[in-house]
C-alpha cells in the first residue's frame, strides 16, 4: 500500500495512490521531447527514468482539517469503460488502500474535485447491482460551478455530435463520465456547486487556476503558520517547473494554462509553501525553487 502523509499545522494530508506509470513525452505533452527530459537531470530518480520516460501517478489526497475529512480528487475508479486502455475496466484495490490508511468511505465528509476530468472523478461512484451509486454516502461532493457549466455544455455538444475530442491515446467521452461518475451523485442529492474561491473549512480553501479546464481550481491549506497547496492539473509533472511553456495535450486553453502555471509558481515559490503535485510520483511533496526565470522542484527531505 503506497501511502504518504504530511502535517501542515493542525491539518494532516495523506496521499493514497491508485496507479503509477512511465510514459514517453508524446503521450501527454504537445511540445516535449525525450532529449528535453534527459537534459533535466534533476528529475531522476523520482520523476524520470534513465531512458527519459516521465514517471507520474494517479492519486488522491485526504485532508483532515477541523474534524472533517476531505478527499481531493478521486482518481479513475473501477469497472468503468474508458478510452485509455490503461484505465479501462479497472479492478484495483484503491478503496481497500484508502480504508487501510484509516479512511473507510463512510468516514469521508467532503469530496472535492479540482476539475471534472476522467481521472479525478472516477471513485465518486461504485457499481453495485448494475447501478452507479455514490462511493462516499455521507459526503458532500463539491463541484466548481464554472467547471460544471462548461462540462454541461460539452455533454450536450457531444451527444449532438457537434464536437470531436481527441486527447493523445485516451479519448475522454464526457457524456459517459457524466453518466457513471457525476450524474449519480447529483441524482442522490449529494452535490454542491461552489465558486472558485470557496472556503471549505477555516484552514482549507480553493484557489482559481483556470486553463487546463475553464473552472479548474487548486487547494490551499493554511494552519498554524504553515502553508501547503495541492496543484490539481495546472501542471502534470515537475518538468513543467523547468519548462513552464510545455503544454498538456489535455489542456482546454494551452496559453491560459501556461500563464496560470507561471503565476502559480511565482506566488507559491520558496520554503514557505509545501507543494503537493496531484500527479507527482513519490515523494510527491516539495518546493518550487527559483532557477533563473524558471524553477526546479526540490523534494521535501
Amino acid at each position: 500500500m503506497d501511502v504518504l502523509s504530511w502535517q501542515i499545522g493542525e491539518v494532516r494530508v495523506t496521499r493514497v495512490m491508485e496507479l503509477q506509470a512511465e510514459r514517453t513525452p508524446d503521450f501527454g505533452y504537445a511540445d516535449l521531447t525525450t532529449d528535453d527530459i534527459l537534459r533535466e537531470s534533476w528529475l531522476k530518480p523520482h520523476f524520470a527514468t534513465e531512458e527519459g520516460k516521465l514517471i507520474s501517478c494517479v492519486q488522491a489526497f485526504v485532508v483532515e482539517a477541523g474534524g472533517r475529512r476531505i478527499i481531493v480528487d478521486t482518481c479513475v475508479g473501477n469497472d468503468k469503460k474508458r478510452g485509455n486502455p490503461n484505465w479501462n475496466m479497472l479492478h484495483g484495490p484503491f478503496l481497500e488502500h484508502l480504508a487501510g490508511a484509516g479512511f473507510p468511505p463512510d468516514s469521508i465528509d467532503v469530496v472535492l474535485c479540482t476539475h471534472l476530468h476522467v481521472d479525478h472523478v472516477g471513485w465518486n461512484t461504485i457499481l453495485i447491482d448494475g447501478k452507479w451509486v455514490p462511493t462516499f454516502p455521507n459526503a458532500t461532493y463539491l463541484f466548481g460551478r464554472a467547471e460544471w457549466d462548461h462540462w454541461s455544455r460539452e455533454i450536450i455538444e457531444e451527444v449532438r455530435g457537434d464536437i470531436t475530442r481527441e486527447t493523445a491515446e485516451a479519448v475522454i467521452n464526457v457524456a459517459d463520465v457524466n453518466n457513471d461518475s457525476i450524474r449519480p451523485v447529483i441524482d442522490a442529492g449529494l452535490h454542491q456547486l461552489v465558486e472558485p474561491d470557496h472556503v471549505v473549512t477555516p484552514e482549507v480553501r480553493l484557489e482559481p487556476t483556470p486553463g487546463h479546464t475553464p473552472g479548474h481550481v487548486s487547494v490551499v491549506i493554511e494552519s498554524g503558520g504553515q502553508k501547503a497547496v495541492i496543484t490539481g492539473d495546472l501542471m502534470h509533472h515537475p518538468i513543467q517547473c523547468a519548462m513552464p511553456h510545455v503544454a498538456s495535450k489535455f489542456d482546454h486553453d494551452a496559453q491560459a494554462a501556461r500563464d496560470t502555471r507561471r503565476d502559480f509558481m511565482q506566488r507559491h515559490q520558496g520554503e514557505d509553501t509545501l507543494v503537493l503535485g496531484t500527479h507527482f510520483a513519490a515523494p510527491t511533496a516539495g518546493h518550487f525553487t527559483p532557477h533563473g526565470d524558471v524553477w526546479r522542484f526540490r523534494v521535501k527531505a
